[in-house]
C-alpha cells in the first residue's frame, strides 16, 4: 500500500478501521493499524516528546522513572524512560491530533462511550539490553470493573523493530476467563511498578514490528512483552489508553 493510499484512510480526526482489522482485534486482542499519523503529525509531536526526555518539561516524583527497575540510576542513564500523564504536565498536548484520531479508533473497535483514561511515554534508550518489559496483562494493574472494554493505542515515534524492542503479543489470551497471576518484577509492589507473569507451553509469541506513525492497539487482557534495545537509536512510544466513560 502506498503512502497516498494509506493516507486515504485518514478523514480529518477519524481513521477508518476496516472490518478485517476489527475482527482481528476482537479475535486476537490486538491489531496493527498503519499510518494513523502522517509524517508531519509525528514530527510535530516529536518536538515536545523530546523536551520531556531532556526534562525541559518538568514531571515530578515517580511520574518520571526508569521502568527497567534500577532505581539508583540518574535520568540520563535510564534504560526505559517512563513519563506518566504527559498531558497533565504539558496541557497544550490535550486534544492533540493523536488523541482525536485514537479516540475514533477506540470507538470503532469497542463501541460508543469510550474515553481517554491515561497517557504515557515510554522511551528505550540505545544499547540498553535490560530495557525489557516482562510478559504481562495491563488489566493486572487495575481493579475489576463491570465494563471491561479497553483499547490501548501504542504509537511508534521511531520505527519499532525486533532489534530495538518492538511489541510481541500472545494472541487470544484476552479471552481467558481469569487473568494470569502477576508478581512485581523488582522488589515488592511498593517500590516496583512493573508486573510480570509467565508464558504457558501452548502460548504463541508474535512479534509486531511497526513503522513510525503506525500504532498497535491492544485489549488490556491480552498478554504482551517487549525486549531490550540493542540498536544505536531510541525506541520511543506514545501510549493512550481508552476505557468506557462509566469505568473512568
Amino acid at each position: 500500500m502506498t503512502d497516498t493510499q494509506q493516507n486515504s484512510r485518514i478523514e480529518g480526526d477519524d481513521y477508518v478501521v476496516s472490518d478485517a482489522e476489527r475482527a482481528h482485534f476482537a479475535e486476537h486482542g490486538y491489531v496493527h493499524l498503519r499510518g494513523l499519523l502522517t509524517e508531519d503529525e509525528v514530527a510535530a509531536l516529536e518536538v515536545d516528546y523530546d523536551r520531556f526526555l531532556r526534562r525541559e518539561i518538568e514531571v515530578p516524583g515517580k511520574d518520571f522513572c526508569d521502568m527497567a527497575g534500577d532505581y539508583g540510576r540518574e535520568p540520563g542513564d535510564y534504560s526505559i524512560v517512563n513519563v506518566m500523564l504527559p498531558r497533565r504536565y504539558h496541557p497544550s498536548w490535550q486534544d492533540n491530533v493523536y488523541e482525536r484520531r485514537a479516540a475514533s479508533v477506540a470507538r470503532q473497535l469497542c463501541g460508543e462511550g469510550m474515553t481517554l483514561d491515561y497517557d504515557q511515554l515510554l522511551a528505550k534508550q540505545p544499547y540498553k539490553e535490560d530495557a525489557v518489559f516482562a510478559w504481562h496483562q495491563d488489566m493486572a494493574y487495575w481493579p475489576d470493573t463491570p465494563d471491561t472494554r479497553t483499547a490501548t493505542t501504542w504509537l511508534a515515534i521511531d520505527n519499532s523493530t525486533v532489534e530495538n524492542g518492538c511489541m510481541r503479543f500472545a494472541p487470544a489470551t484476552n479471552h481467558e476467563s481469569e487473568l494470569r497471576p502477576h508478581v512485581a518484577q523488582f522488589g515488592d509492589r511498593g517500590e516496583s511498578h512493573a508486573l510480570g507473569t509467565d508464558l504457558r507451553d501452548d502460548d504463541v509469541a508474535v512479534p509486531v514490528p511497526i513503522l513510525r506513525g503506525d500504532v498497535t492497539v491492544h485489549n488490556e487482557r491480552v498478554m504482551h512483552v517487549s525486549g531490550g534495545n540493542t540498536t544505536d537509536g531510541f525506541r520511543r512510544a506514545y501510549i493512550l489508553a481508552f476505557r468506557s466513560e462509566d469505568t473512568v
